[in-house]
């Protein structure tokens, strides 16, 4: 529907106003001006409408024609979207430069799925059969090999009168009800409603992420929720990326709000070239971009947020695993400051609107492990990862208190840890994980049934380094005891074999589990080896730490052809790591 005697009547920033609006309702899409920029209604007052422009208002007069849509903000859902970079309305990049070249114009449109597109649609259904919600109707081809599962879309459903296979474009249908009613390979979702499911399901199984020190000792169950609070420096945007590229999903929606437009470009770069270490194809072919850099319109960064959950709903319905990269929910929490700011609100703590731990918890509620609807049975998930920036590193503000209230697990970076070029930066006497307890049972069933002990046994051994290393500043580390010299001998071991990682070497960057566990496990043989050998008389100097700490950097940097070789050499070394009367 439209309404041409709706007129702007005022504008200020990403803000506008109109009349002549008394019917809209909230959260309705709009078009401002003669231009058509996009924008949704925040507020509705006798015949007045707040609005809410998405693209930069410059240039807009008063009086100009403001046309309805009588929808919500809706993101387009089907196959060819892995592999897009879409912008935090759901305009695809690629097809927005083809109309508009480098820099965007005002009021530029493009789908999201190219509509000439065509493709290959298997059904699994025949005429006759009786389909309700949620049920796979068929199959098309995905970018990467996976296969998209075509569902009815909610709220849908009937007896099947005709089915049309082959080749079909995004917008041809499908299947037809013998109402005559018909599906295509197009569905439309509003962004800020989420998908239903048919039952929530309890967070059970790991969410693997490739890091040895979150999979170890800060673990996360599939479904589960992570906040990643850190400074400029400490290596937000560089976790996020290396969870985007090793994590084991099933799809990763990577979402870049408000971050710099360098690193996006990086990201898009780098997934091209990047294979899967899972899939040996490229990252990029599991991965949908969201961008709404920091030169992009400010009001777009809080639908950026909401339209990445929107797509990994979609792809979880199908019973994927999917993983969302928010970076950062900072940025987010500025744009509804901004928003708030402008419509006149009472603002809360530090000028962020007082809605904003409710806003935060919305956000987080949408990730979780599910059963969903329809047939047949299947479950999927979507985890979310969302960093936060904190000015000044202070994990007090109100952003970061926000999320933590929510998240289910903490992983906090340290800027004195990232200046030591520790990697991942993470502090690990300030974060956690609510999840340790359940995801060590299914660590120790599937792995090892030592893990959740090897996991106890690092968690003492860095506890008492930390303790030591106060004392060592103070008097010394010569004057400890040698059984104390030993033991941060064996923590500093942990910290550089175990919690530290190279980004940039393709051996080490990612871990596997047993792999994880045979390093932690290693370093505690070294410090029990070691204490054995102090108790029959060793003199500390006399121990072989040297070269055992060789073997294990060795061991962690070796590829996987060369793994049990190095294995074998780290514990030859344990066994002989003091020699009575020999020399070092």
């Amino acid at each position: 529907m439209s309404t041409s005697d709706a007129r702007l009547t005022r504008v200020v920033g990403a803000l506008a106003e109109a009349s002549g609006m008394r019917d809209a309702v909230l959260n309705e899409l709009v078009r401002v001006g003669e231009v058509g920029l996009l924008a949704e209604v925040l507020r509705v007052t006798g015949d007045r409408a707040t609005l809410q422009v998405f693209e930069e208002t410059m240039g807009l007069s008063l009086e100009e024609p403001v046309l309805r849509e009588g929808l919500p903000l809706t993101v387009e859902l089907g196959p060819g979207l892995l592999g897009t970079v879409i912008d935090g309305i759901g305009r695809p990049l690629a097809g927005l430069a083809a109309r508009s070249g480098d820099f965007i114009l005002p009021g530029a449109n493009a789908p999201t799925i190219d509509r000439g597109r065509r493709f290959l649609f298997t059904p699994s259904v025949a005429p006759g059969a009786a389909v309700q919600e949620g049920d796979v109707i068929g199959t098309a081809p995905e970018r990467g090999g996976l296969e998209h599962r075509v569902l009815v879309p909610p709220g849908r459903g009937g007896e099947v009168k005709q089915v049309f296979a082959g080749e079909r474009t995004i917008e041809e249908p499908i299947v037809e009800f013998t109402d005559g009613t018909q599906l295509t390979l197009l569905q439309r979702w509003p962004v800020r409603r989420p998908r239903p499911v048919h039952k929530r399901l309890d967070a059970s199984r790991p969410f693997l992420t490739g890091q040895r020190i979150f999979d170890f000792l800060f673990p996360v169950a599939e479904g589960g929720t992570v906040a990643v609070p850190g400074g400029f420096g400490t290596g937000k945007t560089v976790i996020e990326q290396s969870l985007a590229k090793y994590s084991d999903a099933d799809v990763v929606i990577y979402i870049g709000c408000g971050e710099r437009g360098n690193e996006m470009a990086e990201v898009l770069h780098e997934f091209s070239a990047l294979k899967d270490p899972r899939t040996g194809r490229p990252v990029l072919d599991r991965t949908v971009l969201v961008v709404n850099t920091s030169n992009m319109p400010v009001a777009a960064r809080e639908s950026s947020v909401y339209l990445g959950l929107t797509l990994a709903e979609y792809f979880r319905d199908q019973g994927y695993r999917v993983a969302v990269m928010a970076d950062s929910l900072s940025r987010w929490a500025e744009a509804l400051r901004e928003i708030g700011s402008r419509l006149q609100e009472m603002p809360g703590e530090e000028g962020y609107p007082t809605y904003l731990a409710s806003r935060a918890a919305r956000l987080h509620e949408r990730a979780g492990r599910v059963q969903c609807l329809g047939s047949p049975p299947r479950e999927g998930s979507v985890t979310l990862i969302s960093a936060v920036s904190p000015p000044g590193g202070d994990f007090s503000e109100p952003v970061t208190q926000a999320c933590l209230r929510v998240a289910g697990a903490l992983w906090a970076l340290d800027p004195e840890l990232a200046h030591q070029r520790q990697f991942p930066a993470v502090d690990w006497h300030t974060s956690y994980s609510l999840y340790a307890e359940a995801m060590g049972n299914a660590f120790d069933a599937t792995v090892d049934e030592g893990w959740s002990k090897a996991r106890a046994g690092l968690f003492e051994l860095l506890q008492r380094d930390t303790e030591l290393r106060e004392v060592a500043a103070v008097v010394g580390p010569e004057s400890l005891e040698d059984k104390d010299r030993l033991l941060l001998a064996a923590a500093a071991l942990a910290r550089e074999v175990v919690l530290g990682q190279s980004a940039f070497d393709p051996n080490d960057a990612w871990s596997p589990p047993s792999k994880t566990y045979l390093l932690a496990r290693l370093c505690l043989t070294a410090l029990e080896k070691g204490r054995d050998a102090l108790s029959k008389g060793a003199p500390f100097t006399e121990l072989e730490l040297a070269g055992l700490r060789r073997a294990l950097a060795m061991l962690r940097d070796s590829p996987a052809t060369e793994f049990a070789a190095r294995t074998t050499e780290v514990e030859a070394r344990l066994q002989s790591l003091w020699k009575p009367g020999g020399t070092r």
